[in-house]
């Protein structure tokens, strides 16, 4: 798999220095060509449901991968990872926890709502490729059931 596929990446993170250093990782590596950030849970809902200022599908372009903490100001990551695997819209988006302890019965619950999987927090570039590596079978499973 082709890192440089990433059309977009969705960043849910609440700290500014996880969100500057994320994308510093990300664009480190050159994988993705735009990154959508989204501070707290209930905008990110908003965005991924397209409501209130994201109804226009060109403002809220569907990510190829969702990076998502877990402790979050309003809905939490968990909330969040339900609604997006519970939707059909967006059930087949990969979503990657981000964690700042790597908390087992965190990384569990993520698990059993159906996370893909999950990065210790400060995100490290070589972590992050190996995570998205390992998704490569899930994109191509998924591009094959879309048709594309």
């Amino acid at each position: 798999m082709e890192l440089t596929q990433l059309e977009t990446i969705l960043l849910i993170e609440d700290n500014e220095d996880h969100v500057e250093h994320t994308i510093d990782a990300l664009r480190e590596g050159n994988v993705v060509r735009s990154i959508i950030v989204q501070k707290d849970g209930d905008s990110a809902v908003k965005y991924l449901l397209r409501k209130d200022a994201w109804e226009d599908p060109k403002k809220s372009p569907r990510p190829n991968l969702i990076l998502l903490d877990v402790k979050l100001p309003g809905k939490n990551g968990f909330e969040i990872l339900e609604i997006v695997k519970n939707n059909p819209d967006l059930k087949t988006i990969p979503v990657i926890l981000l964690t700042t302890t790597g908390n087992k019965e965190d990384i569990e619950l993520g698990a059993r709502l159906g996370a893909n999987d999950y990065i210790i927090k400060p995100v490290d570039f070589d972590s992050f490729v190996g995570k998205v590596k390992g998704l490569g079978k899930y994109w191509a499973l998924v591009s094959n059931m879309a048709g594309n």
